[in-house]
């Protein structure tokens, strides 16, 4: 099976048409498993770079979108939900909520519908990029783009210092 038969990618090409996504999925040559790799790949800057994290919330599963010049401060996310404990959800989880591995999990078109956060660093930029279903695959958006499909809920949730 080539890449791009990968089910992965083709449920979340059918989620992101569903949805109104305007940006065209691609296929990359390198890997996008990483912010790091995916802005090499693209040519833009990591902060371009969405990283789509599954954390677990008092026991509610949710979405953190950040910025991939970013790490999550978890103290922040806690605040943002009124929660008390807010820890990554591991892998199996993530693939479980999301229907995607993690590497390739995209901010929208998840099997569970999960509370959202975007990260306000992606404000500074045109165009950022996700994953698409799959290392190897990533598409173009906007921070309002994002937003508005994904109902996420605007906040600061960088890791200071």
């Amino acid at each position: 099976m080539s890449q791009s038969e990968h089910p992965s990618v083709t449920k979340f090409r059918k989620a992101a048409a569903d949805l109104g996504v305007k940006g065209e999925v691609i296929q990359t040559k390198e890997t996008a498993r990483t912010a790091d790799e995916a802005a090499a790949t693209l040519g833009v800057q990591v902060g371009q770079i969405v990283k789509s994290l599954v954390f677990e919330a008092d026991g509610e599963t949710v979405l953190v979108l950040t910025s991939g010049e970013n790490k999550v401060d978890t103290n922040k996310v806690a605040l943002a939900f009124d929660v008390a404990h807010v820890g990554k959800a591991d892998a199996d989880k993530t693939r479980e909520v999301t229907g995607y591995a993690i590497g390739g999990v995209p901010p929208l078109g998840h099997v569970t519908k999960m509370k959202i956060l975007i990260d306000e660093t992606f404000k500074k930029f045109d165009e950022i990029w996700a994953a698409a279903g799959h290392p190897h695959f990533v598409f173009p958006t906007t921070y309002e783009e994002l937003v508005r499909l994904s109902g996420a809920i605007p906040t600061d949730v960088a890791l200071k210092g």
